[in-house]
């Protein structure tokens, strides 16, 4: 298949490039900044396949700008908001993801983001480093402990999920609001309980952590409104999309005393990030680490990889979307 050209946009672990190196004609993105505009437009034009990150936008005007050779997007990642499926599907172009890969690393930094926050391990660090320690006392930097507090998920597919059998390992309860309600054997698994009306479950909720898909269906699903409802001692946790959350309204909440804590790893304008957050000590703010592991990361490249054999060998794609 060395005639079938393709274009890896950023840098992955060298045990994926080596196996796409020999799958076909791959070229690999060696600046590994994000590709402009009309980088894209020339992928496109001059590649069989195009394996994209999140950080690669390609919108209805991208593919409808230029004549298109591409034939298969294979999209390293979960998320797929940042193509537009439709556009896709009418230029003939499929897409592909990964959907598997990621579930336990990110549900392994969501409960990080939790412990971080409830125990004000940023805080501490930030303090100690700083020459700024005044030694042990008895009521020096208290949090609150996990144990017999109220997890709320908002979405409750396999990160949530994961993530829930973490969290009840630590003795916390489990709520959930989702579209779709799970069955009773998921529920009975978790002992978790589902909450039909959003707000609801922001009031009972002593953490809050967010596990749906970024789009326009989601954009700033967490607002003031839903800031709120929150009690004013919860915590507020993100490792799904920045375009979740209104930043401004969080900014505003925490700022007020209107809400305890956060932990984010993703942001609404990465990588840049509302000023008033760099600033507030009860944030925790991580650079989108959710999957950044060298196994996960390795395993959704090796994914990506399947997804490309089968479309050179004819054969169904194993994590189609369009």
């Amino acid at each position: 298949m060395r005639d079938v050209r393709l274009l890896v946009t950023r840098r992955l672990p060298q045990a994926v490039e080596r196996r796409l190196a020999q799958t076909c004609a791959a070229t690999f993105n060696t600046s590994d900044q994000p590709m402009s505009r009309e980088a894209l437009e020339q992928a496109l034009t001059e590649y069989d396949i195009v394996l994209p990150t999140i950080t690669d936008r390609f919108d209805a005007e991208l593919f409808g700008s230029v004549p298109v050779r591409t034939r298969l997007i294979a999209n390293f990642g979960a998320g797929t908001e940042h193509i537009d499926l439709g556009a896709a599907r009418t230029a003939g172009i499929a897409v592909t993801n990964t959907p598997d890969a990621l579930t336990e690393a990110t549900a392994e930094l969501a409960v990080t983001l939790m412990l971080m926050t409830a125990r004000r391990a940023g805080e501490g660090e930030r303090e100690l480093r700083a020459g700024r320690w005044p030694g042990w006392h008895p009521t020096h930097l208290l949090g609150r402990s996990l144990w017999g507090s109220t997890l709320g998920l908002v979405g409750f597919g396999r990160i949530a999920q994961a993530t829930a059998r973490r969290a009840a390992a630590l003795g916390m309860r489990i709520a959930y609001h989702s579209r779709t309600r799970a069955a009773a054997e998921v529920e009975a698994a978790f002992a978790a309980t589902y909450c039909a009306d959003l707000d609801a479950l922001a009031a009972q909720s002593d953490i809050v952590s967010l596990h749906v898909p970024g789009g326009d269906a989601t954009r700033h699903l967490v607002n003031a409104r839903f800031l709120g409802a929150m009690k004013r001692d919860a915590i507020l946790v993100n490792t799904a999309r920045g375009s979740i959350v209104d930043e401004a309204a969080l900014a505003d909440a925490l700022g007020q005393g209107r809400l305890a804590a956060a932990g984010l790893d993703v942001f609404e304008r990465e990588p840049q990030v509302d000023t008033r957050l760099l600033t507030l000590e009860n944030v925790v703010l991580l650079p989108h680490l959710g999957s950044a592991t060298i196994e996960t990361r390795t395993a959704m490249g090796m994914q990506a990889a399947d997804n490309i054999d089968a479309f050179l060998a004819g054969s169904a794609l194993p994590n189609r979307v369009v």
